[in-house]
Order: structure tokens, then sequence, then C-alpha cells
């Protein structure tokens, strides 16, 4: 501690800002790995997501403050013996802290691309070719199944016909989509 108390004081606040933060930081970044950081904790009054849509980033957060004071400490005392005006340091300094939270947010954007969204939405059925698992009684006198493969994956649906009785293997085409559970389907 000694040596913090002989240093000019905005060198030691860059010090004393860098410290704490550099140990939340590290903190932060081993629960993301561990996968226990579901929530910081910590809520806002407001919305800070300025980008008006569904963006998982929020300007206005623990993570981006503590991001922020990251870059802008140790760019402090990078650039301490650098930099002679004091304001110029601050200056680049704030520059470092905004470019460190610009630099979280273009990294969770990427990473959000790698998300992929496989679950099943009977509407992609629509027009689709399938084959009868279990006859379809005709003109909707009762339920009968239905089984295709839609991205890899078969499903097994509950099928109605407008039409004619369609007997099991029949190769058939989806025509619509009701109570969005149960398929119409024609030869």
């Amino acid at each position: 501690m000694e040596f913090l108390q002989s240093l000019d004081p905005l060198l030691r606040t860059f010090w004393y800002i860098a410290g704490p933060v550099s140990l939340i930081f590290l903190v932060q970044t081993v629960m993301t790995f561990m996968g226990t950081d579901a929530s910081d904790g910590l809520h806002a009054d407001f919305d800070g997501n300025l980008d008006g849509g569904d963006s998982t980033f929020q300007l206005f957060s623990f993570r981006n403050l503590i991001n922020f004071l990251l870059g802008f400490s140790w760019a402090g005392i990078t650039f301490y013996s650098i930099i002679d005006s004091k304001f110029w340091l601050i200056a680049v300094a704030f520059a470092i802290g905004i470019l460190m939270v610009g630099l979280f947010f273009v990294t969770i954007k990427q990473i959000m691309k790698l998300g992929e969204d496989n679950s099943f939405k009977i509407e992609e059925a629509l027009n689709k070719t399938a084959e009868v698992y279990l006859r379809v009684p005709a003109e909707r006198s009762g339920k009968g199944k239905v089984q295709l493969s839609i991205r890899g994956a078969v499903h097994e649906l509950d099928a109605l016909s407008d039409g004619p009785e369609i007997p099991t293997g029949t190769m058939v085409r989806i025509v619509k989509v009701e109570d969005r559970k149960i398929v119409i389907i024609e030869k």
C-alpha cells in the first residue's frame, strides 16, 4: 500500500480503479465459462437497449461498466508516463474504455450469430411431401398420421383429408395447417 501512497493522485486513482475492477472482471470471466452468469444480479430501472429490437446487448449494464472501467484504468496506467497532459491522458483512457465496451458488443454479436433455432414449427410443413403413417379417413371423419422430414428430423403429425380415404404408405402433400397442430393433406 505504501507503493500507492507515493504515486501522483491521478495515477493512484487509476490503480485504485484497476485493482477491484480487474478482480471483478476475472470473476465474471470464470463465471461465464462455467455457465453461471445468467444474470449479474443488478437490474436497471430503465432499458438501456438502444437497438430497439430483441438484442441481448444492453448499453447500461454492470458488465459494461466493468468493461469500461477496465479499459479506462489500465489505459491510464499504461499511458501515464507517455502522455504528459492529464487532460489528454484522461481523454485517451476514456476512449479506450468506450472501445472496450464496443469490443465486447462486437464479440457478443458474433457469438449470437452462432446460435440457431432448431425448434420445429408446424407451418414449415406446408406444401411439403409426407408419407401416410396411419391411414387417414375420408372427408375429415377421423384423424390419421403422416411422417415427414424437415431439416433432417422426422416428424409425425396428425392429419385430416378433405377427399377420399388415404391408405398407409401413400405419398401426400400438406396443403393446410389447422389449429396449429393438424395438417390437411391431399394425394
